[in-house]
């Protein structure tokens, strides 16, 4: 996990990584080279906020693919979720599973939070672009929802 004392990914270039996606494929990051790249992480399939963020994204697709840059939604949960989840919203971008969280903590996305008075350990929702060399140009942390995806893809058409 990233600490204060861990140096930022961000202006560098991201090491290579490879998780299982859905539809059942791989995703390795040096198959990208020469696009750009939107990885948006999500606490969990399913869930209100969640699921707006992931239909917006939906929406905005066909632009993103038009400024050469792919989408990926990753979270902690299981290929078996992510597979209902994108079906059932219709999702045209593969999900990422990241049970063992190994890429939540190469970006510092694990954080604790309160849930109904608890303190819990989760994902806090962050967007990261990489673009078409591999480096990590921008990122967003604590999102929240509401024109976010207009903001990544004002962001994006600045590197196409």
């Amino acid at each position: 996990m990233l600490t204060d004392d861990t140096p930022s990914i961000l202006n560098k270039i991201v090491p290579e990584f490879s998780a299982a996606m859905t539809s059942g494929k791989t995703f390795n990051l040096s198959d990208y080279q020469g696009k750009n790249l939107v990885l948006y992480f999500y606490p969990k399939d399913n869930t209100p906020g969640c699921t707006t963020e992931s239909i917006q994204f939906r929406e905005a697709y066909a632009q993103f693919l038009q400024h050469n840059t792919a989408i990926f939604g990753i979270s902690r949960d299981s290929l078996k979720s992510h597979e209902n989840f994108k079906a059932k919203l219709e999702m045209p971008f593969e999900l990422i599973s990241d049970p063992d969280e190994s890429l939540c903590i190469m970006f510092d996305v694990m954080k604790m939070k309160n849930m109904y008075g608890k303190k819990v350990r989760g994902v806090e929702r962050s967007t990261f672009v990489i673009d078409a060399t591999g480096k990590l140009v921008k990122e967003w942390r604590g999102v929240k929802v509401p024109s976010h995806v207009d903001e990544v893809l004002d962001f994006v058409k600045t590197i196409a």
